[in-house]
């Protein structure tokens, strides 16, 4: 059964209850005012947790890269290689 959140404005207390979704919203509040009382929408979240979830299962592709390794060869600066002499064909 969902838990609803409910707010009174005439005391500002906010309140839990377990209600059927078919059930109808409240009307009354614990303080015993009428007619002051409404709902709370609240944000969702879906959490996979457990031994059958792993993370990088639902990591967004766009994320950041991996780190390179400082002493990897792909991580060295490439120095620029000396351009061969130009040959010109002799006529």
């Amino acid at each position: 059964m969902p838990t609803y959140v409910y707010e009174c404005s005439s005391c500002n207390t906010q309140f839990e209850v377990q209600q059927r979704i078919t059930e109808n919203a409240l009307d009354t509040c614990q303080c015993g005012s009428s007619g002051t009382v409404k709902r709370i929408i609240q944000p969702i979240a879906v959490m996979f947790k457990g031994s059958g979830f792993h993370i990088n299962d639902y990591a967004s592709k766009g994320g950041p890269a991996p780190k390179a390794d400082s002493e990897s060869p792909a991580a060295a600066p490439i120095e620029p290689t000396p351009a061969a002499p130009s040959v010109t064909p002799a006529e």
